[in-house]
């Protein structure tokens, strides 16, 4: 076990300091192309007349690469990973190699599908875009929150140890509910909460081809006479809930949160964007739907598995 840990760690160095990768911790696949929601910040769903799907032999064709370069854990992403009716297999192969699996969701199908979930996935990571009515109304899917919220108190009712958390696209439609937000994750049974700002220039999330102009971008960014609310709200944010950042409940510093503050001054030319060192794809990839490789989902295609 020591050299294998030994070898895994010497093939991480030789990763980040040459331009080959030798090692994968990190992989995200996407078993499905579709959707079960509609969101106002994401095009997905736009795509679900032209379905693709991942299969038991992609995945068992990929398992020899991912053994040789170490790969630790694979997070199911989409569209809505459970909506491959082969998820589970799919799981399966991953958990027989020795690899985590973590499933991101909208959480609209965790109830039914409550027992394989507790068997196959090791944690869960869902979409919470706001309180009950807020939530409904951005997925443009009613009972979308209460129907998560089923889901979620159905898998802890069966083992109440079991992972779920949370992460917020913080944008123009939901800042100034951002107390509310915290208290949904934390009465939903959540256990932790992440917040990130949205993406509205890249061709990501199904927009390839199809960039968001201008009008539709300030649908999704905060205006220019917004940017002091926002600055403030995040400075509530961070008074109100000051026990929740020292125990990690919520996942981001004081510091971190109010650089989404920062992106968006930037997104109106007042300020350069918050730095971010990128790691993929010496990190983590992405494999899609239809078996496209990229570094991550904002970068264009390296190659396909097939």
């Amino acid at each position: 076990m020591a050299s294998t840990s030994f070898l895994h760690t010497l093939k991480r160095y030789r990763t980040l300091k040459t331009d080959r990768i030798s090692a994968l911790p990190i992989v995200i696949l996407m078993p499905h192309s579709a959707c079960n929601c509609k969101c106002v910040m994401c095009d997905i769903w736009k795509g679900n007349g032209h379905l693709r799907q991942l299969r038991e032999e992609d995945i068992a064709g990929l398992l020899s690469t991912l053994g040789r370069l170490g790969t630790q854990q694979v997070l199911m992403s989409g569209g809505e990973a459970l909506l491959n009716a082969n998820f589970f297999r799919l799981c399966g192969l991953l958990k027989a190699a020795g690899i985590r699996v973590t499933l991101l969701s909208t959480g609209l199908l965790l109830g039914r599908h409550r027992d394989s979930l507790l068997e196959l996935v090791d944690d869960i990571i869902v979409s919470l875009d706001g309180d009950r009515e807020l939530h409904d109304q951005i997925r443009n899917i009613p009972g979308a929150f209460q129907k998560m919220k089923e889901g979620v108190q159905l898998v802890r009712a069966r083992r109440a140890d079991y992972r779920i958390t949370c992460r917020t696209v913080i944008h123009r439609l939901n800042f100034r509910r951002w107390p509310e937000i915290i208290r949904a994750a934390v009465d939903m049974g959540l256990q932790q909460i992440s917040f990130l700002p949205a993406d509205v220039t890249s061709e990501a999330f199904n927009r390839a081809g199809n960039r968001w102009d201008e009008p539709r971008q300030f649908e999704i960014l905060p205006s220019l006479d917004e940017l002091p609310e926002l600055g403030a709200m995040i400075e509530t944010v961070v008074s109100e809930f000051g026990p929740l950042f020292e125990n990690g409940y919520i996942a981001e510093s004081p510091a971190k949160l109010a650089k989404i503050g920062e992106y968006y001054r930037a997104s109106h030319g007042l300020c350069a964007y918050p730095y971010k060192k990128c790691n993929a794809p010496w990190v983590s990839t992405v494999i899609e739907a239809d078996g496209t490789v990229r570094p991550c989902f904002f970068l264009p295609p390296m190659g396909n598995i097939h």
